[in-house]
Parts: C-alpha cells; structure tokens; sequence
C-alpha cells in the first residue's frame, strides 16, 4: 500500500447519525421503509444496515437446540463453503459467499433463546431491495452498506465490514493518481465501504438497539452501482494466502 496518499477527493468532513427508533424487526418488516420513516435522508447519504437485522427481515433466523452439543456444528458446516481451520469449538470458514470468518456467520446473539441468525443469502441483492423501498418511501437516492462484525488475521479484536452493498463505490482505485508529492499511485485501491461500516459501528454500538446508522458529506462521484462480490471479495487466484 502507498504511503502519505492525498485523499483529495475526500470530503471537508462527514456526519454519522444514528437511526434510532426501529424497534424489533421481524419476518417480512419493511426494513428499508422503516429506515425511511425513522430518519430524515438526503440525497448522497450512505445508509449502514447491520447484517443482523436484515436477516430477521429475510426470514433468516432458524431453530437450534442449544442441548446438543454437536447442532451448532452442524448448522456452521452446512453455511460454509470449506472449513479453513479447525480449535476446540472455533471454527473458521469460508461461506457460500465467499467470505472467511469465523463460525460461517452463524450468530447466537441478540436473538431468542433456542434460534440463530444466519447471513443473508445475497447481502448485495439484500442492499440494494433496502435502496429501492428507500426511494419508494422517501424518494431519496442513497447508498446502502451491510455491515456486520468479523475478525481479521493477524490482529486483534473485531471490527466491522462490509457484506453487502448498493449505489456506493464498493472500492476506490486511486491506481495512476498522483500522491502528496506528485508520486504516481500504483497500487491503492481503498474499500471504501469497509470505511463506512467501521465508521458508523461508531454510533451503533453491539448493546445499544441501533441497527443503521446514516453517514452524511460523501462525495457525489462516490455513489455508483457496485458489489462486494465483484469488486471486495478476492479471487483465489489473486489471494497469496490460499
């Protein structure tokens, strides 16, 4: 990565405003009308959704008998792709999405005792239904980032990332741009969403019942049609990891 690279295409300054208000979702909630009436948008705004709350509303949440041992397991094996790695009852995967993780996402939290929420079955088809109720709703044009917790290699601690997305820039190449000192960029390719998750994570804190969050100031040339399955997620042919 380049160092000291001139972000001057980014913003004077941004706001992250929390949507509050939302209440329980459920099965079939209109989750991007609900958004829409709990928030006042504009134009160019990023809504971040967490992952949780939209798999509630796809209806993805399903039974699991907490007694046995071995069900968990079960359940995290049939949402992976591949098992990476394998330490008592930690399990990192690859999912069906193609994202590494731990646990194929499966999430026992903030849901009811005896079910698990599983990830959207498309968090990029998932963005962009929540943009087109937005718009239908209010009739403002928007970007839409799912966002949920993962771990990373190497580091401590969580952070949150971009699952899904619609009408932002998924990625930011600044390839052939020149850098503070006229230094011609070769290899900086900014995932902006990931940005904008871990950011509005800011204002939605894990127990504090806010599941968006809106970030206002980006930049109009930042809102595009993209996907973090095309443009975030690496081909393995291009992972030095694998």
């Amino acid at each position: 990565m380049d160092r000291d690279v001139a972000r001057t295409d980014s913003p004077s300054h941004i706001s992250i405003l929390p949507v509050t208000g939302i209440g329980e979702i459920i099965a079939e909630s209109d989750l991007g009308g609900i958004i829409a009436e709990h928030s006042q948008l504009q134009d160019d705004d990023v809504v971040v959704v967490t992952q949780k709350v939209v798999s509630k509303a796809e209806g993805r949440v399903v039974p699991l008998d907490t007694s046995d041992p071995d069900a968990k397991k079960r359940l995290i094996e049939s949402e992976a792709r591949r098992i990476l790695r394998r330490r008592g009852d930690l399990l990192i995967t690859e999912t069906h999405h193609g994202f590494i993780c731990a646990s194929s996402g499966v999430d026992l939290s903030n849901v009811e005792e005896g079910y698990a929420v599983l990830l959207p079955v498309d968090p990029d088809r998932s963005a962009r239904r929540i943009r087109d109720r937005i718009r239908a709703a209010c009739g403002a044009s928007v970007g839409v980032v799912i966002s949920d917790t993962f771990g990373r290699p190497w580091r401590n601690g969580l952070t949150d990332i971009a699952i899904g997305c619609a009408g932002i820039s998924a990625i930011v190449d600044l390839r052939g741009t020149p850098d503070a000192n006229g230094r011609v960029l070769v290899a900086t390719e900014v995932c902006l969403v990931d940005e904008l998750a871990s950011a509005a994570e800011l204002v939605m804190s894990k127990s504090s019942g806010i599941p968006a969050a809106i970030v206002r100031g980006l930049m109009s040339e930042k809102f595009r049609d993209s996907s973090i399955k095309d443009e975030v997620i690496r081909h393995p042919q291009a992972d030095l990891f694998r």
